[in-house]
């Protein structure tokens, strides 16, 4: 990976764990949460840059790991206008980084 992805992902990576720690403050599930800071360090190394909102990709995390091995259908107790809500981003934003990431790295 070059200096300047590294750097890039660095920058997008600590607001994105920043939005994690809150979102697991306010909605606590171990489990989840160790599945989606392994995710974001799997991001880190990922070999293409990451570009967008770090609110977005921690959605996505979250979004990602909560429907691991299954249909995806939201992450458990909450709703999707809830969840999209608790981020500030829209649920199909969500839905589209977590794609992205299951695409890029086996979690």
């Amino acid at each position: 990976m070059t200096s300047t992805r590294k750097s890039a992902n660095d920058n997008l990576l600590n607001p994105c764990r920043e939005h994690l720690d809150r979102f697991f403050a306010a909605h606590p599930n171990a489990g989840l949460k160790t599945r989606a800071l392994k995710a974001l360090r799997l991001m880190a190394a990922a070999e293409k840059a990451l570009t967008g909102k770090p609110e977005g990709w921690a959605a996505g995390v979250i979004y990602a790991v909560a429907n691991l091995d299954r249909q995806a259908c939201g992450v458990p107790g909450l709703l999707n206008s809830e969840f999209a809500t608790f981020f500030g981003v829209r649920i199909d934003t969500a839905r589209r980084r977590a794609a992205q990431i299951k695409r890029q790295v086996t979690i």
